[in-house]
């Protein structure tokens, strides 16, 4: 198959196990971001099959409608930014794998790294000491802190994990689903949502984007939160209701937040209202972007091309698209 792999920035794929997994397809590797739809659509009009780098590109109605040699888009997990319906009319089956094996311990990691670096004020204090200032304030020690988790899912809880060995405090939040399984498990779960956020030191979301799930987080919860607390999201910007995490900031409430995701993405504008602010830490969006979980991931959706080239498609989000493949 003629396969072509989208923004792989730094041209990592290639020099990791699971690209063997491509030997026999005619493989393009894109590594810059295309966001003019019509130069992307003559870069793809030969294209098979495409493989996606999570949502760092869009999949629409009309661009779907120059490519009448795609068959196949593969990628792994939620596909928020893939206009499945279109896919369906067109007869482009999407493949995801919505499970994986275990958690995405990169991500987890991230996050706690996130609530140290903002805790101990560590991007702050590094800038400042090479700038030849000595100490610029007083952090936060995480031991006898309280963590809440929202969200009851395989990364949330090795993040739980890390913060009971620093001697955190955790509680969690969810959907009644999630708040079920929590207990289950013997967790602490808040009695309520606003005792959720209020009792907090450290608030992180670890929620899947979905329809149902966009601006789940409000501005009467961030509200809620104590003035010295920290709000976390390595999720999904979108689970944040427009506007809220600024408006939360200028007010205080919380007090800092540090991120790894932007309602825009790439984000490369230093005067960003959000990523200017000095409460905030942020990184950008590399919550999964480590060697290992790359080629963890991508074995998953480049088995997926294997499996539709063999003619036994699996991880089908649209299977009624596959008769008309």
């Amino acid at each position: 198959m003629r396969v072509h792999i989208l923004d792989d920035w730094f041209d990592t794929l290639r020099g990791l196990p699971c690209f063997k997994l491509l030997d026999g397809h005619e493989v393009t590797v894109w590594t810059d971001h295309e966001t003019d739809e019509a130069a992307l659509a003559e870069r793809l009009r030969d294209a098979e099959a495409v493989v996606l780098f999570r949502e760092r590109t869009r999949i629409t109605h009309r661009l779907l409608e120059r490519l009448p040699a795609l068959r196949l888009i593969s990628q792994r997990s939620a596909y928020p930014h893939v206009d499945v319906a279109a896919c369906t009319d067109r007869g482009v089956l999407l493949c995801s794998n919505m499970a994986g094996d275990g958690p995405n311990y990169a991500a987890a990691e991230l996050t706690f790294g996130l609530i140290l670096s903002a805790m101990r004020q560590i991007p702050q204090q590094m800038a400042a000491l090479k700038g030849g200032r000595w100490q610029i304030g007083v952090g936060k020690t995480l031991r006898g802190r309280t963590l809440g988790l929202y969200g009851h899912g395989r990364i949330a809880r090795a993040v739980a994990n890390y913060a009971e060995a620093f001697g955190m405090k955790v509680i969690w939040w969810g959907s009644e689903t999630g708040r079920a399984r929590a207990s289950a498990d013997g967790a602490i779960v808040a009695e309520s949502r606003s005792a959720f956020f209020e009792a907090a030191d450290v608030v992180s979301v670890h929620v899947r984007l979905m329809p149902e799930t966009r601006g789940l987080i409000t501005a009467a919860d961030l509200d809620r939160m104590q003035t010295g607390a920290l709000f976390v999201n390595t999720s999904r910007a979108g689970l944040v209701a427009p506007g809220a995490l600024l408006d939360a900031l200028n007010r205080g409430r919380p007090g800092m937040a540090a991120v790894d995701v932007f309602d825009t993405e790439p984000l490369t504008d230093p005067s960003d209202p959000l990523l200017s602010h000095p409460a905030l830490v942020a990184t950008p969006h590399i919550g999964f972007v480590t060697e290992d979980e790359f080629d963890r991931q991508f074995t998953d959706i480049f088995e997926q091309v294997n499996a539709y080239a063999a003619g036994a498609p699996i991880h089908m989000i649209n299977p009624e698209a596959w008769p008309a493949g």
